[in-house]
């Protein structure tokens, strides 16, 4: 995390959305006594559809708690404090960007003549899926000073482009350095190599030899492990088991 790379883009992000998220949770919950459901949900929709009511998840709130325990840390005003703001605030809106709607109807004999709706706050892996493709989209950006000497603090970031510098939008993920080569041991960047790594031979996703161990090839190592297994108690009194032998491979990387 060290490095201003991409991947430590993402884990600002995805930790600030997690503080978010337990804090609006928190509020529906009723478990913090400054907060409770969002008030602003009131009255009919937009097309009169349905009418708020119900108790919406307060993301206002847990957005504002977030950023007042995340963003105090970043008072340098250097450029990788202003990447680590540009993702925690990235991260704070990937929660409210993936509020759900639920609705109940309400009329006789189950009808639907009338239905309220209120905002809830979706499974965790939803805003972890939703900011890991932010990751793979991240865009690289570079400090602008504007008339100020380079000596000083930058005026804010911008991305790389050859036509003309462009802010990054607040919904993206931005980082400064290429990411290191995580593929060998470099303590300096914070990579600590795949050397070693237990991998899974069958799969093909990022946990598979192939791409884990970086096309260095595995070894296999071989195991006999033993347990007491099929145990019977006796009247009266003792337990008798059986031995139990399993033979697994294991595959590390080269």
């Amino acid at each position: 995390l060290y490095a201003g790379s991409r991947e430590a883009a993402y884990v600002y992000a995805i930790s600030s959305a997690g503080v978010t998220y337990a804090v609006t949770q928190a509020c529906s919950r009723g478990n913090i006594s400054l907060c409770g459901c969002d008030r602003t949900k009131e009255g009919i929709s937009r097309r009169g559809e349905w009418k708020w009511g119900g108790c919406s998840a307060d993301v206002r709130y847990g957005m504002k708690l977030a950023r007042q325990f995340l963003d105090a840390r970043e008072l340098e005003g250097d450029a990788r404090s202003l990447m680590n703001l540009h993702n925690n605030k990235a991260g704070r809106k990937a929660v409210k960007r993936n509020l759900l709607t639920e609705c109940k109807c309400h009329g006789v004999s189950g009808s639907c003549t009338m239905k309220t709706c209120w905002k809830t706050l979706p499974s965790f892996a939803k805003i972890g899926d939703f900011l890991m493709n932010r990751f793979h989209k991240a865009k690289r950006v570079v400090p602008f000073w504007g008339k100020r000497s380079p000596s000083k603090k930058p005026l804010y970031l911008h991305r790389r482009s050859k036509r003309r510098q462009r802010k990054p939008r607040s919904k993206h993920l931005v980082y400064l350095e290429r990411s290191p080569n995580y593929c060998e041991l470099d303590l300096s960047r914070g990579s600590l190599g795949t050397v070693g790594r237990r991998c899974n031979r069958s799969s093909t996703g990022i946990d598979g030899c192939d791409l884990l161990c970086c096309g260095r090839g595995y070894n296999t190592h071989q195991y006999t492990r033993t347990w007491q297994c099929n145990c019977k108690f006796h009247w009266c009194c003792f337990v008798n088991c059986h031995t139990c032998n399993e033979r697994t491979e294991v595959y590390t990387c080269k």
